[in-house]
């Protein structure tokens, strides 16, 4: 396997959400592709205690990652704004076992549920013919109704053929009024806050996947100013690297100038963190998917950031 450019990549998912690799395969792989430090970002779920190993059971995952030469750390990656799309919030180093983070995933859990349905309802009526029994059992793997991810909707839709991917499934979502069902969710705000309180710290994941100018409560700004917000509210850190070229990135740049847009506006002011966003598409026939460790930080700019290189010395 192809060595990874960045031995530290702070945005992974598992099956835990939308990914497609167990927390094993994904460790296994992280190894394999030389990261030495490793983020579980799973959506709006609480990260992954242990991991089913293949003929030895079941082993704690920070325990069994550190015994493949890499250091795992758990997360999370909040969606949030009900009016904006794509304000996504990681959070690192959080008490995992306490009441915040529980109550905030058990909050969300719910909303998802209901828009999904309706979701999938409106996608009916307009010819996409889909029904939930199938979008849950999606892969082999049958998971509840509040576990679903959305965008396990786009990969039914893009295996049926109503899209070429589900990259372009999701601006087809997003673009329309109607199929666009917004759930209501936490603002970034309040996940800062709640991130905070539980002994974490606050990232902002793909801020350029954030649209040009958008609206929140009834006050239109731009991407810039919105994002100044969060910073007034209390975020620790922005991901100044990610994989904006395999994604629904509206900014068609090369993903190096708009990572350099991200420093030059940031650095100073915000921690420098990065990602891949990788989930293991290419088990879904997924052409240009994303590789651990694609895109990421070095060992040096990791350990320079205090907070980071804290969480490092735990493991």
């Amino acid at each position: 396997m192809t060595k990874a450019p960045y031995p530290v990549d702070l945005h992974t998912h598992t099956v835990n959400s939308d990914g497609n690799d167990t927390p094993y395969e994904l460790v296994m792989n992280a190894a394999a592709r030389g990261v030495k430090v490793l983020a579980v970002t799973d959506h709006d779920v609480l990260p992954p205690r242990t991991a089913q190993i293949p003929g030895n059971g079941e082993m704690d995952l920070v325990e069994f990652a550190k015994a493949q030469g890499v250091a795992l750390i758990r997360g999370i990656e909040f969606s949030c704004e009900t009016s904006v799309q794509d304000v996504h919030i990681v959070g690192l180093g959080c008490d995992w076992d306490g009441e915040i983070m529980a109550e905030e995933v058990k909050k969300i859990a719910h909303s998802k549920a209901a828009a999904y349905v309706e979701t999938v309802r409106r996608l009916n009526e307009r010819g996409y013919a889909m029904d939930m029994e199938e979008i849950l059992s999606l892969g082999g793997r049958r998971i509840d109704l509040l576990e679903l991810q959305k965008k396990r909707i786009f990969d039914m839709m893009a295996l049926k053929g109503y899209t070429p991917d589900w990259k372009s499934a999701k601006l087809l979502v997003r673009e329309d009024p109607y199929l666009s069902v917004e759930r209501e969710k936490p603002s970034g705000v309040h996940i800062i806050d709640a991130i905070h309180r539980s002994g974490g710290i606050a990232i902002l994941a793909h801020p350029m996947l954030i649209d040009e100018v958008v609206e929140k409560d009834g006050r239109r700004m731009t991407r810039w100013e919105f994002i100044e917000t969060l910073i007034v509210a209390g975020l620790d850190g922005i991901e100044g690297r990610y994989t904006y070229d395999k994604t629904s990135c509206k900014d068609r740049r090369r993903r190096e100038d708009i990572w350099q847009d991200v420093l030059d506006r940031y650095t100073g002011r915000l921690f420098l963190s990065a990602g891949s966003d990788y989930h293991a598409d290419v088990k879904k026939g997924a052409k240009n998917q994303r590789e651990i460790g694609e895109c990421g930080l070095t060992m040096e700019e990791f350990l320079a950031v205090p907070q980071l290189r804290a969480l490092y010395e735990t493991l």
